[in-house]
């Protein structure tokens, strides 16, 4: 706010003024009053009135500068009506009223759907759970029961199992805060753990495994890890080239700040102009729209999301035909070491 708006505003007030002053001279015209009182009285009111606009203009331009340089300092901009100063005059404490009512508001309607997000995710972790019962049991029944057919039931029981974990996680990707335990890890066992669940269709598909210099501790949820690494194998999996066997090697360098997990596959890789979008939200890329090979572009958001959430880097680099090379970047200050 500028005095020049601020006039501009008052400009009203200002024509009444002078149209005020007029009429007061004119009336005086017809009594005997000196020329000294006559210009006096107009400008004693015009000097009184600016006086007074200028004291309200800047109590008014220190206040709006205040919320200004407050509202931008803050990240979460609906703190604002805890940080301002109670105004000075009528229409800053209308406007402060009017602010706290808008924010009492807001946090009643995002605790209503904090509410109903929470009763949501209950479900479904709940569903998940359910759910698994019956596919443990198909399972079993596949295992008394081997042919041809059931063993392609199972195959696709295995994607089923993949969908539902997916959608358990991203469930709880929200809150990760509040599910994860961070504790000393090795990486060998993780990664172990990670081919384990992967184990069937690894070995279907005669997939060549390299794995090395994994004999390093690090500070993170295991289970959030596994996860991670699961989406990662399964989409070099996903997209291996049908004329060659899948070579997939696992490896890690400790440095001094951070400890670096390498996945690297030599797939059919990734178009340079779609690498950096991989980690989007639902996009699937030239590759996920092959007829053979649906994909949701889910997995690899997920990634960067739960990484995030447990102070890891994720970074992806790719050339076409040749491969794709996933890096896993555990800092080694992130957390306080645990004996």
């Amino acid at each position: 706010m500028n005095f020049n708006e601020f006039l501009k505003d008052k400009l009203w007030q200002i024509l009444l003024l002078f149209f005020g002053v007029i009429s007061i001279e004119i009336f005086l015209l017809v009594y005997p009053i000196g020329i000294f009182m006559k210009i006096y009285i107009p400008v004693q009111i015009f000097t009184l009135y600016f006086i007074g606009l200028a004291i309200e203009y800047f109590i008014k331009k220190k206040f709006y500068q205040d919320l200004e340089e407050t509202l931008e300092e803050l990240e979460q901009k609906y703190l604002i009506t805890e940080m301002i100063k109670s105004p000075q005059f009528l229409e800053g404490k209308i406007l402060e009223n009017y602010l706290q009512q808008i924010d009492k508001s807001m946090h009643e309607n995002v605790n209503e759907y904090k509410r109903l997000s929470e009763d949501y995710k209950e479900y479904i972790e709940l569903w998940i759970h359910e759910i698994k019962l019956p596919i443990a049991t198909s399972k079993l029944m596949i295992e008394n029961n081997k042919n041809t057919v059931t063993k392609k039931i199972e195959d696709e029981l295995g994607k089923v199992e993949n969908y539902i974990e997916q959608a358990l996680f991203y469930a709880r990707s929200n809150t990760v805060d509040k599910d994860y335990f961070i504790k000393k890890c090795s990486l060998k066992n993780i990664v172990n753990e990670s081919i384990k669940k992967n184990k069937n269709r690894l070995m279907q598909e005669k997939v060549k495994l390299n794995l090395h210099d994994l004999e390093i501790d690090v500070n993170t949820d295991s289970k959030w890890i596994v996860f991670i690494l699961n989406q990662i194998l399964q989409n070099s999996n996903k997209y291996r080239k049908p004329e060659s066997n899948l070579e997939i090697e696992i490896y890690a360098k400790q440095g001094k700040e951070n400890v670096i997990l390498f996945i690297e596959d030599n797939g059919i890789g990734i178009p340079k102009g779609e690498i950096t979008r991989v980690f989007q939200k639902g996009f699937t890329g030239t590759n996920g729209r092959l007829s053979n090979k649906k994909s949701t572009g889910i997995g690899l958001y997920l990634c960067q999301k739960l990484c995030q959430k447990l102070g890891i880097a994720i970074q992806l680099n790719s050339v076409q035909n040749e491969g794709t090379k996933v890096h896993l970047v555990f800092p080694k200050g992130s957390y306080i070491e645990l004996k």
